[in-house]
């Protein structure tokens, strides 16, 4: 069966024994599990596979379980897939039913997860296209230089300025610039995370780890599995979790709450702060290393007050704005106020 599987592209792990199987499970994920109904020598009954369908399916129960035996019968069949099996295939098998099986049931586990991610994602906002960023101004000049010279890579960006000048913005445009452009954009504001759901937002959790947790949830991480994920106001991460951010910007994994099994996801990730993070670190609230790991390039974005050219072109827009959202005829600024500005 192992070298079956691996000519078609597979890659198998094989267990002898139901501890076996679920040490494998709570390990690592699969896509599917190919697991005979007896162990014990001279057992047909099923019964020990049985047993572990249904360990399984506690474990996880979007898990597509195939049950295989040479002892086959009606009532077993029926009662393997009463206890959640997906298909069950009677020794000696066919090689290409086994196959068709198998395809079938990693395809369906595949749109699964896409559905789950989908689903995730509606609940928070997502930007496709590259936003505008209205700045005309010189002070402005090297941002927009920055973003057009690291866009294209896949470099962890840490955006600083005050509350109020873009920064969420420019973590757009940076996303909408790079080769992950086609992927999910995720914001996610760590400022206004308590530490009670800090884990829980960013990694997701699963069924029973928690009080309210009635069904698994995916995290922003794997939300935006070969995106981008911008975590805006940094420098309040609790430190009690910075060394759990550091840990999936060093390998890419973590762990959902509540479970053991280790997750893999591509994430490019944009930050900002509006606090001085460097006084943070020197402060000890902040860690060096992780800031080493989120601050590959710094883009700096100035004030209002400091770019006081671009001020009559973003009146202009929220003007315009204004009039679209409710319809109404543009007026244009005083002279005055404009004279005002300048």
């Amino acid at each position: 069966m192992r070298q079956l599987l691996k000519g078609e592209g597979y890659q198998t792990e094989t267990v002898s024994s139901p501890n076996g199987a679920l040490k494998a499970i709570e390990a690592r994920e699969f896509e599917l599990v190919l697991m005979d109904l007896n162990y014990t020598r001279d057992t047909t009954s099923g019964q020990e596979g049985l047993d572990l369908l249904s360990r399984l399916r506690a474990l996880d129960d979007t898990l597509p379980v195939v049950v295989m035996t040479a002892w086959g019968s009606v009532d077993l069949a029926v009662e393997a897939m009463r206890r959640g099996a997906r298909d069950f295939v009677q020794k000696p098998w066919d090689n290409p039913r086994l196959l068709s099986i198998v395809r079938t049931q990693v395809e369906l586990r595949h749109a699964l997860k896409r559905g789950q991610r989908l689903e995730a994602q509606n609940h928070v906002l997502i930007e496709g296209k590259r936003p505008l960023l209205i700045a005309n101004s010189r002070a402005m000049r090297p941002v927009l230089e920055l973003i057009d010279r690291v866009g294209p890579s896949d470099a962890n960006v840490l955006i600083t300025g005050e509350n109020g000048t873009g920064k969420g913005l420019v973590a757009r445009a940076i996303h909408a610039a790079s080769s992950r452009a086609a992927r999910t954009c995720v914001t996610v504001n760590t400022g206004g995370l308590s530490e009670g759901v800090f884990e829980s937002e960013l990694f997701g959790h699963v069924r029973g780890a928690f009080t309210d947790a009635k069904s698994d949830r995916v995290g922003r991480f794997e939300m935006a599995d070969h995106g981008t994920l911008f975590l805006d106001e940094i420098a309040n991460v609790p430190p009690s979790h910075q060394t759990k951010l550091l840990r999936v910007l060093e390998t890419g994994e973590f762990e959902r709450v509540g479970s053991s099994k280790t997750l893999k996801v591509n994430v490019r990730v944009i930050s900002a702060t509006n606090a001085d993070i460097h006084s943070e670190v020197e402060a000890g609230r902040f860690r060096q290393d992780l800031l080493f790991r989120l601050n590959t390039i710094q883009i700096h974005v100035p004030a209002l007050r400091e770019r006081r050219e671009d001020i009559q072109a973003l009146g202009m827009h929220f003007l315009r704005d204004h009039a679209k959202r409710y319809r109404k005829v543009m007026d244009d600024f005083d002279p005055a106020a404009i004279q005002a500005n300048v």
